[in-house]
């Protein structure tokens, strides 16, 4: 859980995802001499804080979205949700600034018409425009993991490890996810046009609904807000199927990811959610289960050599 540890603390919420590629960059150039294969990477110009590695000779790519929510200090040290964050009175908040790195609390008011107002509770006024993210709390236990930005560290520390082993396929870091898009749909068409690829895995993290418990293994949507080809989802069942994969079936009206950019994306790309349960979404304190993270990893290692 080392790994995981070290990516929970980097602050990268969407928009400012630049410190979470530079850390991905060392780690691949430290690590990849033991990777069974030396992926191709693609970053840079045109690619923004995005970064893609391609190995051998790929036809799936698997999508991790490196961004995460939180909140922008506004004036005044008012504070605005960046994506869709809890906030509650008395959750920690870090951050950095022109004078140095700041450690505050959230304090949420009401006003006399019922609307709720967000700060930060601070010393001094924070420079307009900075990005604070939940402070890093990682617990673990002999079951669970619990800390907050599980979505979607846990989504790059699985493609991580898939990177060990992989020979054929891509790995994509994308950004934006949590804050009304992403860069999923010029990354898609980048992968189409040069590498012809036309199928694509979003790894992600998703909910513990009536229908989504712990423990009973990585959870395939066979829907959510967007609706993925059936064909290819059915193709990811008897995959997992054939390969004795603990999984569980997962049917929602709403939500989404970088798969519902990938569907608006006009190219025709097939796509599916396989993601890992957590419940307290987007708090500091989202939860799951160790054996779910196991058959997540296990389904991505066979999915890549078998699709």
């Amino acid at each position: 859980m080392k790994l995981l540890k070290q990516l929970i603390a980097v602050q990268a919420t969407s928009g400012d995802e630049s410190p979470m590629k530079e850390f991905l960059l060392e780690q691949i150039k430290t690590e990849q001499k033991n990777w069974k294969k030396k992926p191709k990477l693609f970053y840079g110009d045109g690619f923004q804080d995005a970064l893609i590695l391609v190995f051998g000779k790929p036809t799936t790519a698997v999508y991790a979205h490196m961004d995460s929510i939180g909140f922008t200090v506004g004036y005044d040290n008012h504070l605005i949700r960046i994506g869709s964050p809890v906030t509650q009175d008395g959750i920690e908040l870090v951050g950095r600034d022109s004078r140095g790195e700041i450690e505050t609390e959230l304090l949420v008011m009401e006003h006399e018409d019922g609307e709720k107002h967000m700060q930060c509770v601070y010393k001094r006024k924070i420079d307009r425009g900075t990005p604070l993210s939940f402070k890093p709390d990682f617990r673990e236990t002999k079951q669970f993991i619990q800390s907050p930005y599980l979505d979607n560290r846990l989504g790059i520390w699985i493609a991580l490890q898939l990177a060990k082993t992989l020979e054929n396929g891509v790995i994509v870091f994308s950004t934006y996810e949590e804050h009304h898009g992403g860069s999923a749909g010029f990354l898609a068409r980048f992968l189409y046009e040069k590498f012809k690829i036309r199928q694509a895995l979003i790894c992600d993290i998703t909910w513990v609904t009536d229908g989504i418990s712990h423990g009973k293994g990585v959870a395939v949507s066979m829907r959510d807000y967007s609706i993925p080809r059936r064909n290819y989802v059915q193709r990811i069942i008897q995959i997992a199927e054939k390969n004795k994969i603990k999984y569980q079936l997962e049917v929602e009206s709403a939500g989404g990811s970088n798969g519902t950019i990938l569907q608006a994306a006009e190219l025709p790309i097939d796509w599916c959610f396989v993601w890992a349960p957590e419940n307290h979404v987007h708090s500091p304190d989202e939860k799951v289960h160790k054996e779910d993270i196991a058959s997540m990893l296990a389904i991505y290692q066979v999915l890549m050599k078998e699709l």
